[in-house]
């Protein structure tokens, strides 16, 4: 049973490629809304905003299961900390103030 685990995790993370960059699906393909890296990272990610720099957004990561572990306020840039975080896939979303998801993403901690 260990076995299938093993190379079902394998297979999981083979198969999921995550990119450096994620546009919006409602968005014009030339207009990065979030920039993150680098990816996969280490120790830190950087996500840069070019949305409205003036507006407060949210930034919530998830882990692969869907459980929150993080969130924090950002204008323009900010810089996570992944010393805390284990190895594997992340999810992100970039929330405006009034709670609607601009982007979503996904990125990869690797140590």
């Amino acid at each position: 049973m260990r076995i299938f685990y093993i190379l079902f995790s394998i297979i999981l993370l083979t198969g999921l490629q995550a990119k450096s960059q994620v546009r919006s699906p409602f968005s014009d393909p030339e207009t990065n809304i979030v920039k993150f890296y680098p990816n996969p990272a280490i120790s830190s990610i950087t996500f840069d905003i070019e949305k409205n720099p003036n507006q407060t957004h949210y930034i919530q990561i998830f882990n692969f299961l869907g459980k929150k572990i993080y969130e924090v306020s950002v204008n323009s840039r900010t810089i996570v900390d992944l010393t805390n975080f284990p190895r594997g896939i992340y999810i992100f979303q970039l929330k405006e103030q009034n709670g609607q998801i601009s982007v979503s993403g996904k990125f990869q901690v690797a140590k």
